[in-house]
């Protein structure tokens, strides 16, 4: 298992400025995105555990960056319940991605120091989240509240770290009414790895729109 801290998690997502997320249960192509968002620049990838079997993908797709991609560190989202949490960090998931907030899953992360990033859609949850450790929330789904949500949040609370998923898109128009709202990361899923892509076996192409996102959010920030 990679031994990466909460700390160096939380400095990569604000490093890059977003995080990919990715789901297939076909390990062969699972791999090859996986290098095609290494190669583009990505240092994240969140596995979005939402298929049959899941587990046995993530465990392989693991092994492979420890082998394989120096410095990638993978997490997993669409994480419901602690005994999925568990066996997901048990196979080197370096951070938890949640559709909402469990408590149950914030402490089973916080007792094996593992970054938990709860969903969150109020300002009482998000302090709730916050009491119990939680040191990044994930907006969800973003397309529904808006950067404008955010920016109200960090009004009283600018220290609040919000990561907007679900509806981000990836040109410039769009990061940049997120980072300027004050995200501190934004996930991105299909937006950034589209089906036609994946379907059509266009690595080159996901590898490509990866680096030119990271170099949009860069610019902007």
């Amino acid at each position: 298992m990679t031994q990466n801290s909460k700390i160096e998690v939380l400095q990569l997502m604000r490093e890059m400025g977003m995080v990919p997320l990715f789901y297939h249960s076909d390990i062969s192509v699972a791999k090859q995105v996986l290098q095609a968002c290494y190669d583009g620049g990505a240092r994240l990838l969140e596995f979005t555990a939402r298929g049959d079997f899941a587990i046995d993908v993530f465990a392989e797709l693991s092994a492979y960056a420890k082998e394989n991609l120096d410095g990638m560190i993978l997490g997993v989202g669409s994480i419901t319940d602690a005994a999925a949490a568990s066996l997901y960090m048990q196979m080197g998931a370096r951070f938890v991605v949640t559709p909402s907030l469990r408590e149950d899953i914030v402490k089973i992360c916080n007792r094996r120091r593992v970054l938990c990033a709860p969903g969150c859609g109020s300002l009482t949850e998000i302090n709730r989240a916050e009491e119990l450790g939680c040191d990044v929330v994930k907006l969800f789904p973003a397309s529904v509240y808006g950067p404008k949500f955010i920016k109200a949040v960090k009004g009283p609370q600018p220290w609040t770290y919000i990561m907007p998923t679900g509806g981000v898109q990836t040109d410039k128009e769009s990061l940049k009414s997120w980072i300027d709202a004050g995200s501190f990361c934004v996930g991105l899923g299909s937006q950034l790895i589209d089906s036609n892509s994946v379907n059509s076996g266009d690595y080159k192409g996901i590898e490509e729109k990866v680096a030119q996102t990271l170099k949009t959010i860069r610019e902007l920030k």
